[in-house]
């Protein structure tokens, strides 16, 4: 598989065209000091210049060998990310973990398309994914990622990872049209069920002078499995109550602490529908300045279904009360519903406006403004277990009409006159950026979670947050053997509005909040030889606290989850060694990295019933990346790639829970690796086969939860995919693939999917 390889002394010539596979031009390599110039193509808005780890793939390479169903699949092989995806679709936990950040810190990363932000800072942790059904993997022609906080373009969310990915736009006049399907059959416990996924997409656009138009369509209708098990501690079961009923199908199991517990059925079943729709205008004003608009549109509709693993004498399903089993007397209604259906109706709208100058010459600007809204967010539940998954009944309703964020960036480049080329060359970035984030959650009850309407308020969150920056960055050719990036970024948050509510009141958490932070940031490159480059990179970045982890609490079952308006911000210094070497036909890296972080945001315990988002002390990170990828390896048409990270990542102080010093930092496993080899037939046909792996991993900050094979675990992995591409002529081309070929059973809270296969046909205009 042809990887972007790292900007490993590399210059790549990125042929995207319409329709057309993009080509990385060996001829046009340049040696220099491990940066990537784009010469032709869309421009990433990476800042490229930096002497520091870039890795990309382009569209055209997850058309031929990554089985993509969503837009985040492209991210599947690149070294030291994984994208927490349970089933085709995963709407709201497809949450994005990196070198030093695992997947319950979702706001530790930052995903853009088109320099829209997709990434959800309104919250951090499983619930708050970035926006991924905002684009297609049709859309894709490329997808870049800058390894930690090294751009001071950047704010402190960068600290894991900055992901932009760029999607098409059209030369002269193209029309894509694919239909895909995916099906697995999942057997776990007493599930045995078929689960199916079925996608269509249809693209046009064309160019016509200065002006030019794309637009994409898209529907998902995607069954996935279970994803999460109603139980009972075994220790929970008391002696029985004369006349409660008797009932069999439980299944006795381990929780993740290892602990006896039984499995009464399954909740959150998700049948989702989710509909695209992206337009996207452009205008050249002159050859060197160009205005485009982004419109994209999201619905998606979920059915969250219930199935009780429970049999009555009569063999009907039982799903509320009282039940006898295996001679102990559990209750299904507390302390927690066992069975909880849903419904979510989600409806959001972004849009985009930048105008861009292009001369590469002395100076270069851009303006760039963007908007996400909530404008439909409604989820329904039940507040009392049902006598089937389907019946009506009292319920609540949960509305975050209000909710979004907005983001301006003016940003400026110049170059020098006359150091364009050669010793000396400079490049200086600046600029101004503003964001801002509402969140707007109100929960009331109603006589029908069905279909009922809205009534009483049952509880509120409400709050604000901002932040304005201001950056600059100088990189400088010292010598044709030197290469040097110095910036520095001035931070100015706020958060106010906060605000707490419930049936008779909404209370004000307080006034308004502010501080200052500085961040520098500092790269260094060395040619050592012809094809062989050393790299230094080094920053600062301040992470502020999400508007949720501020202000919105909850009530689970008898669990309370608190808020606190005086969290710190986390604060982490990063480092990076590597030594890369590129030659026409490969590449090789290995990356030393580093990290210290200050009062990480993390959620521990107060008490056995009480929770909190606290700042974790300290928490230690450092390790090692291999990154390496070879063309026509051996025979021509053979592609290898593969990469491997080891993690050593410790909490070393946490005054708020002292049982949690010295234990690893959740869900960062201690090694990961990918490897994909593809083979190119012909013209017409090529094979792809790939691997993914993960080491033991902890979801709790003690470590406590051993068993990670169990619901609510996180177990290690190894799944191999395949992938079969044909031309079948010019116009039309088919795939056929497997996903987890092996049906490794593992678990990220949730159970990943089992063994699926996936069929395509497209075709192109």
């Amino acid at each position: 598989m042809k990887f972007q390889p790292t900007p490993i002394a590399a210059a790549m010539l990125l042929a995207l065209s319409s329709g057309a596979h993009a080509q990385a031009d060996a001829d046009s390599q340049a040696k220099t000091l491990g940066v990537v110039t784009i010469l032709g193509g869309r421009p990433t808005s990476l800042p490229t210049q930096i002497p520091t780890t870039i890795e990309g793939v382009t569209g055209a390479q997850v058309e031929q060998t990554i089985n993509a169903s969503d837009s985040e699949d492209a991210l599947k092989y690149l070294p030291s990310l994984l994208v927490r995806k349970r089933y085709i679709g995963d709407y709201n936990h497809a949450v994005l973990s990196t070198r030093a950040s695992g997947t319950g810190n979702s706001a530790r990363s930052m995903v853009y398309a088109d320099g829209i932000l997709l990434s959800n800072y309104l919250g951090n942790g499983a619930g708050f994914a970035p926006r991924w059904g905002m684009v297609t993997p049709e859309e894709i022609a490329r997808v870049d990622v800058l390894y930690g906080p090294f751009s001071a373009a950047y704010a402190g969310n960068s600290v894991g990872a900055v992901v932009d990915y760029v999607t098409r736009m059209p030369t002269a006049f193209e029309a894509h049209a694919k239909i895909g399907y995916a099906t697995q059959k999942f057997d776990m416990y007493a599930t045995g069920e078929r689960d199916t996924g079925k996608q269509a997409s249809a693209s046009v656009g064309n160019r016509s002078g200065a002006f030019a138009w794309w637009i994409n369509l898209n529907r998902l209708n995607s069954t996935g499995q279970p994803l999460v098990f109603a139980s009972r501690a075994l220790a929970d079961g008391v002696a029985p109550v004369a006349g409660t009923p008797v009932v069999s199908g439980a299944v006795a199991g381990k929780n993740n602490k290892g602990q006896d517990w039984w499995l009464l059925g399954t909740t959150t079943g998700y049948r989702t529908v989710q509909d695209h729709a992206k337009l996207k205008l452009a205008y050249d004003f002159s050859p060197t300045l160009r205005a485009s608009y982004t419109l994209g549109w999201w619905k998606n509709d979920t059915d969250g279904k219930a199935d009780s693993y429970l049999r009555d004498a009569a063999g009907n399903p039982v799903y509320a009360g009282k039940v006898v089993i295996d001679g102990r007397q559990y209750n299904l209604n507390t302390p927690s519903l066992a069975f909880a259906p849903n419904l979510n109706q989600l409806e959001h709208v972004m849009h985009g406006l930048s105008v861009k100058s292009n001369t590469k010459g002395v100076f270069d600007w851009e303006l760039a403004a963007s908007r996400y809204d909530y404008r439909k967010d409604i989820l329904r539940a039940p507040t009392a277990t049902l006598p089937a998954s389907s019946a009506g009944g009292a319920g609540r309703i949960t509305d975050m009409d209000g909710t979004g964020w907005h983001n301006v960036n003016l940003r400026g480049t110049w170059r020098p006159a006359g150091v364009e080329r050669g010793a000396g060359a400079q490049v200086i970035e600046f600029g101004y950026q503003q964001d801002d984030y509402r969140l707007r959650t109100l929960v009331s009850n109603t006589a029908d979670w069905l279909h009922g309407a809205a009534g009483a308020r049952f509880s509120a969150f409400n709050g604000d947050t901002g932040l304005k920056s201001l950056f600059a960055q100088d990189t400088w050719t010292i010598t044709p053997e030197w290469k040097t990036t110095i910036g520095g970024r001035y931070e100015r948050w706020r958060a106010d509005g906060g605000e707490l509510g419930n049936a008779t009141a909404i209370v004000p958490f307080g006034g308004r909040r502010s501080e200052d932070h500085f961040s520098p940031k500092a790269a260094l490159a060395y040619q050592l030889a012809p094809d062989w480059v050393l790299k230094a990179s080094a920053g600062r970045a301040v992470r502020m606290p999400t508007v949720s982890e501020l202000y919105q609490g909850q009530i689970d079952g008898d669990t309370i989850i608190n808020t606190d308006p005086n969290l710190k911000p986390e604060k982490s210094w990063t480092g990076e060694l590597s030594a890369e070497r590129a030659t026409a036909d490969g590449s090789l890296r290995a990356t030393l990295f580093f990290e210290r972080t200050r009062d990480a945001l993390y959620s521990q315990a107060l008490t056995a019933t009480v929770t909190t988002v606290q700042n974790v002390d300290a928490i230690r990170t450092r390790g090692m990346e291999l990154s390496w990828q070879a063309d026509d390896f051996g025979i021509r048409g053979l592609d290898l790639s593969a990469s491997g990270t080891f993690t050593d990542s410790i909490i070393t102080a946490n005054r708020g829970y002292a049982a949690s010093v010295g234990k690893r930092q959740p869900r960062v496993p201690k090694w990961r690796a990918t490897g994909v080899a593809s083979y190119r037939q012909n013209d017409s046909v090529t094979y792809t086969l790939a691997a993914r792996y993960s080491g033991v991993q902890y979801g709790q900050l003690d470590n406590s939860d051993t068993n990670g094979f169990s619901y609510q675990g996180f177990s290690k992995f190894l799944v191999a995919d395949a992938r079969v591409r044909f031309k079948l002529d010019r116009q039309w081309s088919a795939a056929l693939g497997v996903d987890n070929l092996n049906n490794y059973r593992y678990w990220a809270f949730h159970p990943y999917s089992q063994r699926t296969f996936v069929a395509e046909l497209k075709f192109d205009l």
